[in-house]
């Protein structure tokens, strides 16, 4: 029997757009197990209750969750240094980015991190979206 894939989500502040992903998922009844990573403890603790199966909080969180990801999911910003108004830390952005994860970035307009042509999408199609990447992933992993 394969292993499920490793879904990791990151965010910020208050920890909607990540909530938001770990209770799509759970609802989507994918074989993954989700690690929830919040920059602060409010944003973890928001994933954990959406029921992500596990979740650490802080910049190391971040770079050591990274290296063992299969997927790893959350806004634009967590990939931009400073973003999230100013919880990424570089050291944070460089995890996210030099993972051999495959990374679904929403494109959240926010912070001064613009994503041209993204317009200002609304979250529910851009969640559902990241959640059937998910699934294909599971469907097709070895």
């Amino acid at each position: 029997m394969k292993e499920p894939l490793h879904v990791m989500i990151v965010d910020g502040q208050g920890g909607g757009i990540g909530r938001q992903l770990v209770e799509a998922l759970r609802a989507a009844d994918l074989p993954c197990v989700i690690t929830a990573v919040g920059t602060n403890g409010t944003a973890t603790a928001a994933m954990l209750r959406a029921g992500a199966h596990q979740g650490a909080t802080g910049e190391n969180a971040v770079v050591v969750c990274a290296r063992d990801a299969g997927v790893i999911a959350g806004p634009v910003g967590i990939a931009i240094a400073d973003s999230l108004l100013g919880e990424i830390t570089p050291k944070m952005a460089r995890a996210v980015g030099q993972s051999g994860a495959l990374k679904l970035l929403l494109p959240v307009n926010h912070c001064r991190n613009i994503i041209v042509g993204a317009g200002d999408a609304a979250l529910r199609p851009l969640i559902a979206e990241t959640v059937n990447r998910i699934r294909v992933l599971t469907e097709t992993e070895d």
